[in-house]
């Protein structure tokens, strides 16, 4: 009896050992569960938490880009030069140098004749906002200053709002496609593409603005007329004439009656030609005809070889006295 006692107190010792390893290895197999959730769990988080924070880097130098162009003016610079020159080939050369070392660009270049008598040029120059005044002022000096115009257009309110529109529009893009990522609905899908592209196409618009601004405002535009004076404007603008002056006066009043007398007689040589060849023609062949009737004797005729009638005095009513003899010189009366 004693016996069955014991036996039953080592048979409830070792079912309370299993069961207590049991619990334990189901206790450990639920740690595991717990802890490989947590892990999940902590991954997606600091997956989240970095992207969160590319986001935030972005929106903060957005907004830093924004705080700048607040901080900075943006004035866009613009001038226009007249300028009268004496050669205005040299002149347009030098401009060019002069945009040049000045760390600008030659934007547009036109350079015509007119009638004849002047150059004119047209040239548009781009240079540094810096170095505007300085550029000025050197293009000025180039010849006669006949007109200047300079304006200066603020635009910092406008360069912060794009800044500003920028930076939402990129936030914009950036929720459309998180939310791309997580549609599961191909009409979801398609309804999200149409709204990234129109918000993708409203952002490089305004970057492209942005572009625009900024090269405006970094960079001043010049346009510079070069003009030659006209030779009627030069000769009015002579002082008085002097002994040299009218000795080249002389000179070329000479060389100009002697190109007209030259053109003159060019004009008339031909009929001078032509009248000499017909007055040749007629002396040869006057002379020709003279001689001819010269050698040729005139015809006589016949009565004036034949003997001339004697008067009959029978026929004569009333004959004429015989006239006196003539006087002898060496009688006297």
């Amino acid at each position: 009896m004693r016996a069955l006692p014991a036996f039953a107190a080592a048979l409830l010792t070792a079912s309370l050992a299993l069961a207590g390893c049991s619990g334990a290895s189901s206790d450990s197999s639920g740690d595991s569960k717990a802890e490989s959730a947590a892990r999940a769990e902590t991954g997606e988080q600091g997956a989240g938490a970095a992207a969160d924070k590319a986001d935030g880097q972005q929106r903060a130098d957005d907004g830093k880009a924004v705080d700048e162009a607040s901080a900075k003016t943006h004035v866009i610079r613009t001038a226009t030069l007249s300028v009268e020159v004496k050669s205005a080939t040299k002149a347009l050369a030098k401009a060019r140098t002069i945009a040049l070392d000045a760390g600008g660009a030659v934007e547009d270049e036109t350079t015509e004749r007119i009638d004849d008598t002047h150059v004119s040029s047209n040239v548009v120059l781009r240079v540094p906002e810096a170095e505007y005044d300085a550029v000025l002022a050197e293009l000025a000096g180039t010849g006669k200053l006949l007109s200047r115009t300079a304006n200066a257009k603020d635009v910092t309110e406008q360069v912060v709002d794009v800044n500003s529109r920028i930076a939402t529009q990129r936030a914009s893009v950036d929720r459309v496609r998180k939310l791309m990522d997580q549609a599961e609905d191909i009409t979801d899908v398609v309804t999200l593409e149409s709204q990234l592209n129109t918000r993708q196409a409203e952002l490089e618009s305004l970057l492209a603005k942005q572009a625009s601004l900024a090269d405006r405002t970094t960079m001043a535009t010049i346009t510079l007329d070069l003009s030659e004076r006209t030779k009627e404007e030069k000769d009015s603008g002579d002082d008085d004439p002097g002994f040299l002056d009218a000795l080249g006066g002389g000179w070329d009043a000479f060389v100009t009656v002697l190109r007209w007398m030259v053109v003159v007689v060019a004009a008339i040589l031909p009929f001078v030609v032509a009248l000499a060849l017909l007055f040749g023609l007629w002396l040869l062949f006057g002379a020709r005809l003279r001689l001819r009737r010269t050698a040729t004797p005139a015809p006589v005729p016949v009565d004036a070889f034949a003997p001339a009638a004697a008067p009959d005095p029978a026929s004569d009513p009333d004959p004429a006295p015989d006239a006196d003899p003539a006087p002898d010189p060496g009688k006297r009366d």
